[in-house]
């Protein structure tokens, strides 16, 4: 479990140090819309025609999500990369709770940081890499975790979520 930041976390010189969006912002037109309203709708109808209605509560409240994180801008997060661990926004990854990393870096598409934990709750940080050099974070992870240097592709729920717009 990642330790919340305060006085008595002992992080260690800081190596690296960047700024992260809490999630990707999309540029989302009228069609988009028109499309994920007809699909939501598809969605919650068969729901209550099937009986299934906490499915179509999850839908409804799906939709409802989507539509108020596109109506706000994502809060931007610090991330260090430090000598005892790694620290998103207040929060304090030791390396001993840090399985793996692997990066995937595709411009302009994909420049991601992806780091596997050992807790099945929250089993990989995702990372933007924004204007960092990967080398340079690579070089850096490699002295305290291993890479993961058989996966090449972001993973697959990811990419369709990155593809639909809806990450």
């Amino acid at each position: 479990m990642p330790q919340l930041l305060d006085g008595n976390v002992i992080i260690g010189d800081i190596l690296h140090e960047w700024s992260i969006a809490e999630y990707e912002q999309y540029e989302r037109n009228w069609i988009w819309y028109l499309l994920m309203g007809t699909l939501g709708t598809v969605f919650v109808v068969y729901a209550v025609l099937s009986g299934n209605f906490l499915f179509a509560l999850i839908i409804v409240l799906f939709s409802i999500i989507l539509f108020m994180q596109s109506h706000q801008q994502p809060v931007i997060l610090p991330f260090k990369i430090a000598e005892f661990g790694i620290v998103v926004n207040n929060r304090f990854y030791p390396y001993a709770e840090l399985d793996s990393y692997y990066i995937v870096y595709n411009p302009p598409d994909v420049k991601m940081l992806f780091i596997e934990t050992k807790s099945s709750v929250r089993p990989i940080v995702r990372v933007p890499l924004m204007d960092m050099n990967p080398n340079d974070v690579r070089q850096t992870l490699r002295e305290f975790l291993p890479e993961d240097l058989e996966k090449e592709e972001e993973p697959f729920a990811d990419m369709m979520a990155r593809k639909w717009r809806i990450h």
